[in-house]
């Protein structure tokens, strides 16, 4: 469904597509959410694909792409960490995540609840000693221990004291502790307390001894009427006919591991309707599949839904609709958090409204754009007496920021320092991307530079160049706040009040950010190289590792010694040549 403006504002999918559609333009009694959307619904089109799988792959990639305002848009409370094992590497090693990707690694999570995902890292380590460094190891080359080994958190890989065989079993025993199998772990730890009490190392028995707690904490989040093999996401959903929430509970081995809430606008679909957009949505990038997935209500397409997670995860799923026993506590408990959420994100989505999609189209209003900005993109530059000159774009859709289509630039078609030139050959090289790569660099509805008049000119010129007219162009200036637009000569003063104020100088801010960061970035390279350069037989690889670990020349300054050696490709000898060159130019 499209807006008058031309903008796809929802996507849906159906086995009868004029059933649907009908129903949204009866008479029948309709939420106010749905009554907005008909309202703004000017046109629509349709595809005809050959299966249900194909429709739900479709309208997912379409919903991602197009970001439509009356679709769920998920996006939970707050990002929980995971732990990441990928079992493809010769001696792995956990990390914590924020992130779930479909990479073939491990994920065990998220970590809630009062469990903290360090606390759980940190035992892992010391019952099982798997080595808490990202180190990349070499087969035919062993390096010197570090102090892990010596303090048992590590069985010191690198040095070739284990096995691959005799790691392995190590990840494994480790794997089975995270997928709730803690008795192991118990007897692991209580052994290792006695025997390092019994060496009258007391510091480290107490340590396993505080680790011993911890694991009963972890052990206490389990429902004691949950059987030990339900492994379930439970949802349920909740409106108020403008906002809805949806909450999952995670159980895995009959053990609650805590939930997350989602809260979102569209309110114009039923319980049911809104849980199967949801599984469609969710379960596509989440790789952490259950054996169930329980609702309270009936799931539309479930069959649909199960061929649909399996083809994606090859994992056979079943997704029930339960009315009594210990799995309906279950969503009801899931229903008490999604309404609870409902009642303190309504004035949340409220205020976010108010900064993003309104402030979008009161911008609109007050600067008589052609277009509705819903993808606006900010330029930035950053240099310093003309050296290292760099440019930044970011975006923010719908008045939020859409990171994934941040880019920089380097500025490179002349000497020197000139604010103008440096935005004309950004705009340049952005505007060629309309024709050559439209999909990754989309056309804008609003670009926004952070300058004031002459700058404004300065892209027009590119702009008059490329024969654009489509295309809305302003400026802000930073000092006074002070819009320029192309219909007058004379600033437009906003208070600074107004939320679209407030989200403009969000964006110019950001591409601010973004251009310092990467200008410091290559700063710090050539700043690292010119004073490397003088020590014989550093070169390029040797360089980015010492990079790689210590980030920028002052990490590689007050390194010492014993730390620059177990850099891939340093050893003793460089380490020690790095040193007394650092030392000879007054650096150290």
């Amino acid at each position: 469904m499209l807006s008058a403006e031309g903008q796809i504002i929802y996507v849906g999918k159906a086995k009868n597509i004029k059933n649907r559609v009908k129903q949204y333009f009866t008479n029948s009694v309709k939420t106010d959410k749905v009554m907005a959307m008909v309202k703004n619904v000017a046109d629509f089109y349709y595809i005809i694909v050959p299966s249900e799988i194909d429709a739900l792959s479709l309208e997912n990639n379409l919903i991602k792409k197009h970001k439509p305002r009356y679709n769920i848009l998920l996006k939970d409370d707050k990002t929980y960490p995971y732990l990441k094992i990928d079992l493809k590497e010769d001696f792995p090693t956990f990390k914590v995540t924020r992130k779930i990707k479909k990479d073939g690694a491990k994920y065990f999570g998220p970590f809630m609840g009062g469990v903290s995902v360090k606390s759980v890292l940190e035992l892992i380590n010391l019952a099982f000693e798997i080595r808490p460094c990202e180190k990349k190891l070499c087969k035919d080359k062993c390096i010197k221990e570090c102090l892990n080994y010596h303090i048992k958190r590590c069985h010191a890989p690198c040095a070739g004291k284990i096995t691959q065989e005799e790691y392995n079993e190590k990840v494994l025993g480790a794997i089975d502790f995270l997928s709730g199998d803690t008795a192991e772990t118990e007897k692991l730890l209580k052994q290792k307390m006695l025997s390092a009490s019994e060496r009258e190392e007391f510091e480290l028995a107490l340590k396993y001894k505080e680790n011993l707690l911890s694991l009963e904490k972890i052990g206490l989040k389990r429902i004691t009427a949950l059987n030990k093999f339900i492994n379930a996401d439970v949802i349920a959903h909740c409106s108020n006919g403008l906002y809805s929430t949806i909450n999952v509970l995670f159980v895995r081995n009959g053990r609650m591991l805590g939930g997350k809430n989602f809260a979102f606008e569209s309110a114009t679909l039923s319980d049911g309707e809104a849980i199967s957009e949801f599984i469609s949505r969710y379960y596509r990038e989440y790789s952490d599949i259950p054996d169930e997935i329980i609702s309270g209500v009936e799931i539309p397409d479930a069959d649909v839904l199960e061929r649909f997670i399996k083809e994606n995860h090859q994992k056979t799923v079943n997704i029930l609709h339960v009315k009594q026993g210990v799995r309906r506590q279950l969503v009801d408990m899931a229903g008490v958090n999604a309404e609870e959420h409902l009642t303190t994100a309504v004035d949340k989505i409220k205020h976010k409204n108010d900064m993003t999609i309104t402030a979008c189209q009161t911008l609109k209003e007050r600067l008589n754009l052609k277009n509705y900005p819903k993808r606006m993109e900010c330029f930035d530059i950053s240099n310093i007496s003309g050296v290292d000159k760099v440019g930044s774009m970011v975006v923010f859709t719908d008045g939020e920021p859409d990171r994934d289509a941040y880019r920089r630039f380097k500025i490179t078609s002349f000497e020197g320092a000139d604010d103008y030139k440096s935005h004309q050959e950004m705009m340049e090289r952005r505007l060629n991307r309309l024709s050559t790569d439209a999909e990754k660099f989309p056309k804008p509805d609003l670009v926004i530079i952070d300058g004031g008049k002459g700058q404004l000119s300065a892209v027009k010129e590119i702009f008059d160049k490329f024969n654009v007219t489509d295309i809305d162009l302003i400026a802000l200036a930073e000092r006074e706040e002070e819009i320029y637009t192309l219909d007058s000569n004379q600033p437009i003063v906003m208070d600074r009040r107004e939320y679209c104020l407030k989200m403009l100088q969000r964006i110019r801010d950001e591409a601010h950010r973004f251009a310092i960061t990467y200008h410091r970035t290559l700063r710090g390279k050539r700043a690292l190289s010119s004073v490397l350069d003088g020590i014989k037989g550093l070169g390029k690889v040797k360089k980015g590792a010492l990079l790689e670990r210590f980030r920028d020349l002052s990490g590689i300054i007050s390194a010492t010694e014993e730390q620059l050696k177990q850099v891939d490709g340093i050893g003793e000898k460089r380490a020690k040549e790095i040193i007394y060159y650092l030392t000879k130019e007054g650096l150290k």
